[in-house]
């Protein structure tokens, strides 16, 4: 049994796609970004004239993505407790991994957490510095 979640709270997909599938008792999340809903704001971004990134502050960004998938999470009746696996992809690890672990420290512990692969990647669908894939279990 496949069931497709859509949020009615979290941002919307920059594409054609679920925020979530669930298969059994798995929930798959897509690709979670740090946007706020509605918008096009990337927390902690700053843009030139011609839209280029100036700065940005990775820190933001990992709150704002854990954030948004705990409400994907919670839309679909689970929390960040429920995570088993998270993928994470940044576009500078040297520049922003001490930061980026920081804050994923501060919502999991290596007693509780979900197990986690950090990777870097040359670029991002939209001008972010951070992206989570994950899946929880309703168990």
């Amino acid at each position: 049994m496949s069931d497709q979640i859509i949020s009615q709270t979290a941002p919307e997909p920059v594409g054609s796609y679920p925020h979530a599938r669930r298969v059994g008792d798995l929930l798959f999340l897509s690709g979670v970004g740090p946007r706020k809903k509605g918008t096009k704001e990337i927390p902690g971004v700053t843009f030139d004239a011609d839209r280029n990134v100036v700065s940005y502050d990775v820190a933001l960004q990992t709150h704002s993505v854990i954030e948004n998938i705990r409400t994907v999470l919670q839309d679909s009746g689970l929390d960040l407790e429920n995570l088993v696996d998270v993928q994470c992809f940044l576009t500078n690890m040297k520049q922003d991994f001490k930061s980026f672990n920081k804050v994923y420290g501060e919502y999991f512990s290596v007693e509780t957490g979900p197990c986690r692969t950090t990777v870097e990647v040359g670029a991002l669908p939209t001008p972010i510095a951070v992206e989570f894939k994950a899946i929880a279990s309703f168990k």
